[in-house]
């Protein structure tokens, strides 16, 4: 993708929907973290489920802990890898609870520090829950950024690193929403809806099918 085809890319984007949002349900930063931790190898509607039952009896570090494993590992037993991340979540309630007064603390560092938070989940709660302008390279963001051209990479990393440098500043805030959303419900991964895709103009996948498909049609 040229660099300015990256500016209407995102425009187009942000027209269609203006303030977009995490599909993970929460009432607090620690709900917004035990969720995302909850969400590795999972769907959101999958944690979602789980967590409607949860949250109620358990929205802080303290009562979670409260709860102890048998209970969290019932609640999430729908959820995949479900005592791991049972083990995981409240490992980090206690030290949430320990080192940081019950609050979920605000720095990378810190967040990474906590069983089963890795930079992926550490970029969603700083983006989401504080406004850092970070994007959290997930499937569909890895897949979003290299099949369109906006940030190919080998690693998620990588990716993440070249977004940050090739985003505006005005769309960076909500570019990670933007993206997984559209790689989510549009730029699928067995069979793309370029045929339904707003962005198509400045996407290198779609304009290698429309020179295809205008190849196909030319007169012989």
């Amino acid at each position: 993708m040229k660099t300015a085809d990256i500016e209407p890319f995102f425009a187009t984007l942000k027209a269609a929907n203006p303030q977009p949002n995490t599909e993970l349900e929460y009432t607090n930063t620690f709900e917004l973290l035990a969720a995302v931790l909850l969400s590795a190898q999972a769907t959101d509607v999958g944690v979602n489920k789980a967590t409607r039952r949860l949250f109620p009896v358990a929205n802080t570090p303290r009562k979670m802990l409260a709860l102890g494993l048998e209970q969290v590992t019932e609640y999430i037993r729908t959820i995949g890898l479900f005592r791991t991340k049972a083990k995981n979540l409240l490992e980090t309630c206690r030290l949430l609870v320990e080192q940081h007064g019950g609050q979920v603390p605000r720095t990378r560092e810190a967040l990474e520090a906590l069983p089963g938070v890795g930079r992926k989940t550490a970029n969603v709660v700083l983006n989401v829950a504080f406004g850092e302008p970070t994007v959290a390279v997930d499937t569909h963001i890895f897949r979003v950024s290299n099949r369109t051209g906006l940030a190919p990479g080998k690693t998620p990393l990588a990716v993440e690193l070249k977004l940050l440098a090739r985003v505006p500043p005005l769309y960076l805030p909500d570019a990670h929403h933007w993206l997984i959303l559209h790689g989510r419900y549009v730029c699928q991964a067995r069979r793309p809806l370029c045929e339904a895709c707003q962005v198509r103009p400045w996407c290198d996948y779609g304009r290698t099918l429309d020179r295809r498909l205008a190849t196909k049609g030319a007169p012989c």
